[in-house]
């Protein structure tokens, strides 16, 4: 009667007792009615559950509700309604919630008899692994075996076994299985063992990858799990790992596996953070995979109905970006192990991207789920169409607000009221931009639109880029002494002699050009290391306070430097790596010289710096510290070095980079100009358009197409 005992504990300290729903449910034990005959579908034994009142939660027909304590609250925007799983206990839920037992008499009957009850309580109370021997190399050596005699009972009946409970998951794979709690550094399972008992899994029949979703089902169902500290998300972590999540058919089950995860406290999700990063990257990709492929196939649900309702699964798609946001945060946990674009989805590229911004921006987390709550997963092509339409959305507004003003006062308006218009001179480029940005700063967020001084060129977006382009190679040039250009890493970095607020104007101006860039969909010719965006990341959000930590990265290392000046970072690596005597053998003090514009200068460390030796122990000081047409036209254009063909691409485009998305999202055009073997091709950049003359010859076609765009530059019309 311990378990009734048990139960009835529980739901008085809970004072509540609510409806929860257990799948497929009849008046047998769950284990023998679920899903027996088919698990990817119960089409068969839609008979059997046709009149019952709730919903399967793994295939979406009908069951009947129980009575049991609720798993969790509502109120989580990750699950629509209540988890359709049954309630999960935790053996340390009611601690807080136990009455203090008074002193026990010996001498007292009654004292007695509650020192036994309690004794046998705590003796209940303590797990009680299975106890498994076996090994990965017997395991290894059976499935030969299996595989040599076509039997796989032994295997199967294994499989079965092994998924049935977390402590059977436990009591195979811990090191220690009686060992309580966990380590952040270390799992303390059989990682060998368990990617060696997913590896045979992949090459097995479908029928024992339904006999372990059965299995993995009955684990996730088990009522009163008595485990050991921690022994939950060990579980959970190996769980995740089993390659029949690859499947379609296993989605419904995959589903409640994510939620699971989804679910657990703070303390346990930094546990599987920290886990992820011990997984083989093989490994670890194979599970991002599985999500990817769960997140998709809901997201695009495909027709057939295999798959419960899309109402019916409204967290599914929560529950799976929660975990990917866990890897994620496990990637970036130290240095990156796999790329960030490895955990893009592209598949995404293709939904309502500006519903999903909306719901960003209009509704409180856990009130409508959006994928950018999540950017990770989203490509830079969606990041690019959110950033333009939003752009679009803005500059609308704005020029509404304009011609509301303008008619509100009696005014009569006209066409410039709409955009933001600049007029400059060439010969006097940064100083004109600085002005007519300064004095039109309540039309930024209009579109852009140039004019050059003494030119009759209309902007349909050319001019745009060119202005952007020429100023953007004027304000970096050397002479102009903001930016130092580094050969070695083909990048910018800022010049140390502007120490002081003299240039504050210029620097505010880059800042200004970059978010005109990004509003109107522009490309700049910029090269900065990827400190630079971690400072301009640094925070994310800007404080609404002064707050002297923004722009400030932290802990910059060796890797920073080696992005800016390769050479200076690898004479570093040799110092700390020097076996010998620093100070005798070196010669260095805490000062540095640097070369700027072909001229040096000299910087201090510290005060007194060019007095103070660097030694073997105050080595690591001296580095850094925190402060981030036709066949043959394409003949042609193969024979071009890379610079002309970025030249080629500026004098086409009006930019020399590759689009976002690559060169398929470019519209690009070439038409047929004059029968004039002495005129040059022309360019129209605003719509990607080359016009070539009919030259006779490959030779003249090479000669005028490279004359052209070495010498390409300004605006004209005859």
């Amino acid at each position: 009667m311990t378990w009734l005992w048990e139960k009835v504990r529980k739901s008085f300290l809970n004072r509540t007792l609510t409806f929860a729903v257990v799948p497929c449910v009849s008046r047998s034990p769950i284990r023998d009615h679920l899903h027996s005959k088919n698990i990817e579908s119960c089409e068969e034994t839609e008979d059997h559950w046709g009149d019952r009142l709730s919903p399967c939660p793994f295939c979406g027909h009908e069951d009947s509700p129980i009575l049991a304590r609720s798993q969790r609250s509502c109120s989580d925007p990750t699950v629509s309604g209540y988890s359709r799983l049954p309630p999960i206990s935790n053996s340390n839920q009611f601690l807080t919630y136990r009455t203090t037992i008074p002193p026990i008499n010996n001498q007292n009957p009654i004292d007695q008899n509650c020192r036994k009850i309690q004794k046998n309580l705590q003796i209940e109370s303590k797990p009680q692994y299975p106890t498994r021997h076996e090994t990965r190399e017997e395991f290894l050596q059976e499935i030969r075996k299996a595989h040599k005699n076509e039997n796989f009972m032994t295997v199967q009946r294994f499989y079965m076994r092994l998924f049935d409970s977390f402590s059977e998951i436990c009591a195979l794979f811990k090191i220690n299985p009686n060992q309580s709690g966990a380590k952040l550094d270390d799992p303390d399972i059989h990682l060998e063992f368990v990617y060696a008992i997913n590896d045979a899994l992949k090459d097995l029949s479908s029928g024992i990858h339904k006999t372990v979703l059965k299995s993995i089902i009955n684990a996730l169902l088990e009522n009163n799990k008595n485990l050991y500290e921690k022994d939950e998300v060990r579980a959970l972590f190996i769980l995740l790992q089993c390659p029949v999540f690859g499947t379609q058919s296993s989605a419904p089950i995959f589903a409640h596996l994510l939620n699971y995860i989804a679910q657990l406290s703070k303390d346990d999700h930094q546990l599987l953070v920290h886990w992820f990063r011990i997984l083989e990257l093989d490994k670890l990709r194979s599970l991002i995979r599985y999500i990817m492929q769960f997140i998709t196939l809901r997201q695009f649900s495909p027709n057939d109905k295999s798959l419960p309702p899309l109402g019916k699964t409204l967290w599914w798609i929560p529950s799976a970006t929660k975990n990917l946001a866990l890897i994620n945060a496990a990637n970036k946990l130290g240095t990156e192990l796999l790329h960030f674009t490895e955990l893009y989805n592209s598949a995404l590229d293709h939904i309502d991207l500006m519903r999903d911004y909306y719901n960003w921006q209009s509704f409180r987390p856990y009130e409508c789920f959006s994928y950018c709550q999540y950017p990770f997963i989203l490509s830079i092509v969606a990041k690019r169409i959110i950033l333009t339409k939003d752009s679009e959305q803005q500059m609308i507004l704005n020029a509404r607000k304009s011609l509301v003003s303008k008619v509100a006062r009696r005014q009569t308006p006209n066409i410039d009221i709409f955009f933001l218009n600049i007029n400059v001179r060439r010969s006097h480029l940064v100083q004109d931009s600085l002005n007519e940005i300064a004095f039109k700063q309540k039309d930024l967020k209009k579109k852009l639109k140039v004019t050059f001084a003494g030119e009759p060129g209309l902007d349909m977006g050319g001019l745009t880029k060119e202005w952007f382009l020429l100023l953007i190679r004027e304000i970096f040039h050397a002479d102009y002494g903001m930016f130092v250009y580094y050969l070695h890493s083909r990048c910018y970095w800022f010049s140390t002699g502007q120490t002081d607020h003299t240039n504050l104007r210029e620097y505010n101006l880059i800042g200004v050009l970059m978010g005109l860039a990004v509003y109107n969909s522009i490309i700049l010719d910029l090269s900065f290391p990827g400190i630079c965006y971690r400072k301009l990341l640094s925070p994310p959000v800007v404080p609404t306070v002064n707050d002297d930590s923004v722009g400030v990265v932290e802990n910059p290392t060796l890797d920073d430097l080696n992005e800016i000046m390769p050479d200076v970072a690898s004479g570093l690596r040799h110092l700390l790596e020097y076996e010998g005597n620093v100070q005798e053998d070196m010669g260095l003090t805490f000062q540095v010289s640097l070369e700027e514009h072909k001229t040096p200068k000299t910087h201090k460390l510290k005060p007194n710096g060019e007095n103070i030796p660097v030694t073997n122990e105050s080595r690591e000081e001296y580095m850094l510290r925190p402060e981030e047409v036709e066949f043959g036209f394409w003949n042609v254009i193969e024979s071009l070095s890379n610079d002309q063909k970025r030249k080629f691409l500026l004098f086409v485009t009006g930019s020399d980079r590759v689009p976002v998305g690559g060169m398929g999202d470019m519209n690009f055009k070439i038409t047929r100009g004059p029968n004039r073997s002495d005129y040059l091709p022309e360019a129209h950049t605003c719509f990607n358009q080359l016009v070539l003359p009919q030259y006779s010859d490959y030779n003249r076609l090479k000669e005028k197409l490279v004359t052209a765009i070495l010498n390409a530059e300004g605006f004209g019309m005859e």
